[in-house]
């Protein structure tokens, strides 16, 4: 199952995203208004969001380009990646992309939610 996000245009550098996608800390000031638990580990971040189960990410990787988010839990494949190209010294285009491996019956129960999720997140990057 693949989710894209929209592109936005982000009033920072490449190297501030950056710098701030590579803390885990950093994560809770994106998450929608419906964040109901936030904890960050030195390599990922769970949180709870209203309504919906707790989720745990595993920063797998962050460079000039993009940064990747994976599932911490063995029983979801899945990953969040934001592709970031640096439009000027101050601007950066960012897209949010989600890739699970889901089967039919879950794909059907966690698309829409997904869906907003991902334009939660974009709408709260954009605001940076």
């Amino acid at each position: 199952m693949n989710l894209e996000g929209r592109k936005i245009i982000v009033n920072k550098s490449v190297s501030e995203l950056t710098e701030m996608l590579k803390t885990p800390e950093e994560y809770k000031h994106l998450m929608p208004s419906s964040l109901s638990k936030f904890e960050a580990s030195e390599n990922g971040f769970k949180f709870g969001l209203t309504g919906m189960p707790e989720i745990a990410l595993k920063i797998e990787e962050v460079s000039n380009e993009k940064a990747v988010l994976k599932s911490a839990s063995s029983s979801l494949d899945f990953a969040l990646t934001g592709t970031m190209n640096a439009i000027t010294d101050n601007q950066t285009e960012v897209q949010l992309l989600f890739d699970g491996k889901f089967n039919p019956f879950i794909k059907m129960m966690v698309e829409k939610p997904l869906q907003n999720f991902i334009n939660s997140l974009t709408d709260n990057i954009e605001k940076l």
